[in-house]
């Protein structure tokens, strides 16, 4: 997500500076052909990050192999436009959604050990680190399952609104409807609110701030969005 965001801030910037805009316009495209150059994976979906130790180059670094749905925000930020790669991307992503929220990792091994270590102690298998249930004490349980599993509520809208623009308008009413699965938690919990997350297995408990400002405000920018779409 830092790369589509790096692309994003620079095709803003060719937008309000027109003496540079060339400049910028160029270096945006440069940042969107690394992305698939490094990123996209034979798996038909972008890693999460480089590993490479210290000096390396991007050449001699290692993607990982975790499934994570920071990757939606490459289609939802216009860093990728192949809509083969996009219907990859949301392929690989639909297994991390639950009723209202999208899990931060897949529930599957992985080739490359994502380790998580606990004053130098290893916590769990580093080939299977999800953790989908948000409990226990803070920094040996909570902690390593915040983004190794745990369900957001904020990032979830973002499918929708990847669904619409890899497929155009004719899905719809099919986006709306992912999107409306959120509305069953407004009833629980703090009531008119998203919670901040939720558990990643089932039944997907509501978790962390009870109130979460940012998972409200999300959803109700894709809802517009998608409203002004159907308009056109």
């Amino acid at each position: 997500e830092i790369q589509a965001l790096w692309a994003a801030a620079l095709h803003f910037l060719a937008a309000i500076d027109p003496v540079g805009s060339a400049d910028w316009r160029n270096l945006s495209k440069k940042v969107r052909q690394s992305i698939l150059q490094w990123f996209y994976t034979k798996k038909g979906y972008l890693s999460d990050c480089l590993h490479a130790s210290e000096h390396e180059s991007v050449a001699c670094a290692r993607a990982d192999d975790a499934v994570r749905p920071n990757q939606l925000l490459a289609l939802t930020l216009d860093a990728i436009s192949d809509r083969f790669i996009g219907r990859n991307i949301l392929d690989a992503c639909q297994r991390l959604l639950v009723p209202g929220a999208i899990r931060s990792l897949a529930d599957a091994l992985t080739e490359f050990p994502l380790e998580i270590r606990h004053h130098g102690l290893l916590l769990g298998d580093p080939h299977r680190p999800y953790r989908g249930n948000y409990a226990g004490d803070e920094d040996t349980s909570r902690k390593p399952a915040y983004h190794n599993g745990t369900a957001w509520t904020w990032l979830y809208p973002s499918y929708s609104e990847a669904y619409v623009q890899v497929y155009g308008a004719r899905v719809l009413v099919t986006a709306r409807a992912l999107l409306c699965g959120s509305l069953e938690i407004l009833r629980k919990g703090c009531v008119g609110h998203f919670p901040e997350i939720l558990d990643g297995d089932y039944p997907h408990r509501l978790r962390g701030c009870d109130a979460q400002a940012w998972g409200l405000g999300e959803w109700l920018r894709v809802w517009e969005k998608l409203k002004a779409v159907g308009k056109v």
